[in-house]
């Protein structure tokens, strides 16, 4: 039996919600017990948005605690530096390269860091999801490509995942989520 914590972090709108959603139906599709807790900051407004997810025989609390978290995905990279302190010491940070300036930085309050990731003693799995995912058809499947990588790492089958991403999205929109998702658990890291 697979037990994992994991915590998905970027801005309003990325899709970070609907990931953990995904994630915590293949999980129980595979009989694992799952608890999920979103944060949502000024989401709507393009800030912060942060899920925990918690995978296991036993699940009983929904918070990934500090230095605990065996994988911390990000769609933002300034976001996934600043969840850096859930990620344990021998976990796998998977993040998109994506810059999305906030707004002390549109306004000239703030300088946004010039190598965010600089942070972390931790693997690192940087990818331009933006581009994979307009690539399979749609850059609002940055969030597809990113599950795509974590399912490498994961023991659950092929099937199920597709099985979920096909009762969770639109029917409309399937082709180029799956295409996405392939896309990301194919990725190479150059």
């Amino acid at each position: 039996m697979e037990k994992f914590d994991l915590v998905i972090v970027g801005v309003g709108g990325q899709g970070t919600l609907l990931t953990s959603k995904i994630l915590g139906q293949v999980a129980m599709a595979e009989g694992y017990m799952v608890k999920v807790s979103e944060i949502h900051g000024m989401s709507q407004r393009g800030g912060s948005v942060i899920t925990h997810v918690r995978v296991g025989e036993d699940v009983y609390a929904p918070l990934v605690a500090i230095g605990k978290a065996d994988f911390l995905i990000g769609f933002e990279v300034l976001e996934t530096a600043r969840a850096s302190l859930f990620l344990k010491a021998s976990g796998i940070v998977i993040t998109s390269i994506q810059q999305i300036l906030p707004m002390p930085v549109i306004i000239g309050a703030a300088v946004y860091p010039p190598q965010p990731l600089a942070c972390f003693t931790q693997r690192v799995e940087k990818v331009d999801a933006l581009t994979l995912a307009r690539d399979a058809g749609s850059p609002k499947a940055v969030n597809l490509v990113m599950l795509g990588m974590l399912s490498r790492h994961l023991c659950f089958p092929a099937d199920t995942w597709k099985q979920v991403i096909a009762s969770t999205v639109p029917k409309e929109t399937y082709h180029v989520n799956l295409a996405a998702f392939e896309m990301g658990a194919g990725y190479e890291q150059k």
